[in-house]
């Protein structure tokens, strides 16, 4: 079955071979199942089975166990002998172990090389999901990117955005009147969820240098597409997080990749562990916004499979979608669980050889009942098959064997180091520091220009002092300069006056009377001399 995913064998005894076509393999799918009925499992068989066709796969690893992909299966297994005797069973005759070509990725860097994106990438819609934002605080947001863009100031970290929603508060009052009101609550509740998103350790996702989704399109020397295994367990602790990532990078691969049509294989298949984080409380412009990926990604050659435990914790409009399932037991303990069990039974076609609610009730651990597109993409009639034992190491790989495969990766080096360019917090310091420095140069200039306004205000009054002072001595004191007429014209008439009774004293003075006299009046006028 070389055009097909084997998945093991279906009908009464268990020998008609169960495939997933390859050239139908792009119309998406479904994974259900109740906790610990082999979803784990048949996620690992499916990801051997689209590399060994070439086609590289992106998943995520909740419990650590698909790690076991990078390791061959043994025959020191202890279920070695039960997988031989299931291989025989279903007529999977060329049953060998084989490891495959992993890549793992780690948002926080620790257990794979680390993934980014930035926050202009991530965009307003996304972020505030992750964020969960109201009505309003999400519109500031996308003020701000409006910003972003306007005012030149890349978006890169999430220090870029906290440094713009600082600016975009402090000049709120002009914005308002352009966008509409921007409360200065609203900027710092965002900031506040902000801290949150950083405490959980999501600044690290957002920067530079970003993914290259070209990195996990990739396949090895001898055709294998390669297993892009992204560790989740401490993700899933951040779950909001964990589910605006994956829907992020299902967004970029449909904006970036161009559209192929029908190709005989999908490019990459992508598949969404826990599905239910994505769709828990979404707004229905985030369902919205999926179901159009899942609609049209298809022709860009992207296969998404949906991993969860009951087929209700997806959208009825994006599980109308999903050609290719395969269901693993559910239980119904509760009036709702039995409702869900036949709503999902529902959604199969039909088999007379068997009631499909029933057996997806009965199905045990490592069998499922299965529905895969068949010719001309029509629905294959439901079967209950017995999944395929996995070829790769059934369980994790040690931390000394994870860190090996990691020094050995072709990416090594390429992602370790975080790049902090120039963006929009340092381009808003810089602004910040220069309008500062021009106050300061303004308040210098204003003070110097104040200086020398009391200057010359100073030498104006000194002189007008001076002028005054000495026109008030050339008043009151003998000389001719600075004498006005009014006083030339009284001085005339006393020296008029003088000579006249001069000549007169001068007659009467002539004796020794007038001599006394004299020295009298002089000495009184000398005395003092």
């Amino acid at each position: 079955m070389t055009d097909s995913i084997f998945l093991g064998g279906g009908g009464e005894d268990y020998a008609t071979k169960q495939g997933l076509l390859l050239k139908y393999a792009n119309r998406h799918g479904l994974i259900a199942g109740a906790t610990g009925t082999g979803k784990t499992v048949t996620l690992q068989i499916l990801a051997e089975g689209f590399s060994n066709a070439g086609v590289p796969v992106f998943l995520s690893d909740i419990k650590g166990d698909l790690s076991g992909l990078a390791k061959s299966g043994s025959a020191d297994f202890k279920l070695h002998e039960p997988f031989m005797e299931r291989a025989a069973k279903i007529g999977f005759d060329d049953y060998t172990y084989s490891d495959f070509p992993v890549t793992f990725w780690d948002l926080f860097g620790k257990q794979g090389h680390p993934v980014r994106t930035t926050v202009a990438e991530m965009g307003p819609l996304l972020l505030s999901r992750l964020l969960e934002l109201t009505e309003a605080q999400e519109g500031i947001l996308n003020i701000a990117f409006r910003m972003s863009d306007e005012e030149g100031l890349p978006l890169l970290d999430l220090k870029d955005l906290q440094s713009l929603l600082v600016w975009v508060g402090e000049n709120a009052q002009n914005l308002s009147l352009r966008y509409g009101n921007i409360s200065t609550a609203s900027v710092g509740a965002i900031q506040r969820r902000l801290l949150v998103i950083e405490n959980q350790g999501g600044a690290q996702f957002f920067g530079e240098p970003a993914l290259d989704l070209a990195d996990l399109m990739r396949c090895d020397a001898e055709g294998r597409g390669r297993i892009n295994i992204l560790a989740a367990d401490q993700l899933m602790s951040a779950p909001r997080l964990y589910a605006t990532f994956l829907l992020w990078l299902l967004s970029e691969l449909f904006e970036e990749l161009p559209e192929v049509g029908n190709p005989d294989k999908p490019k990459l298949v992508f598949f969404f562990d826990e599905a239910h984080l994505l769709f828990d409380d979404a707004p229905k412009a985030l369902v919205n916004k999926v179901e159009q990926v899942a609609r049209l990604i298809r022709s860009k050659g992207v296969g998404v499979y949906f991993v969860t435990q009951n087929p209700d914790d997806v959208p009825e409009d994006i599980l109308g979608q999903l050609g290719n399932r395969v269901q693993h037991a559910l239980r119904a303990f509760t009036a709702r669980d039995q409702k869900a069990l036949s709503r999902a039974a529902e959604t199969y076609r039909p088999n007379p050889r068997f009631d499909i609610e029933e057996a997806i009730k009965q199905v045990g651990t490592g069998e499922a009942v299965t529905s895969c597109l068949e010719s001309k993409g029509v629905p294959g009639m439901a079967e209950r098959t017995l999944i395929r034992p996995p070829s790769s190491q059934l369980g994790p790989i040690t931390v000394a064997e994870r860190a090996s495969f990691l020094g050995m990766s072709d990416l090594s080096g390429k992602y370790d180091e975080p790049v902090d360019r120039q963006s929009a917090q340092e381009m808003l310091t810089a602004r910040a520091a220069k309008a500062a420095e021009e106050a300061a140069a303004l308040e210098a200039e204003a003070a110097r220009l104040e200086a020398e306004e009391d200057a010359r205000e100073a030498e104006d009054k000194r002189r007008k002092l001076e002028e005054r002072e000495f026109n008030s001595a050339q008043r009151y004191s003998p000389g001719k300069s600075g004498r006005s007429t009014r006083a030339s014209s009284s001085r005339k008439k006393e020296s008029s006056f003088t000579e006249t009774l001069a000549n007169t004293v001068i007659k009467e003075l002539g004796g020794t009377t007038g001599r006394r006299i004299v020295r009298g009046i002089l000495g009184s006028l000398f005395k003092g001399r």
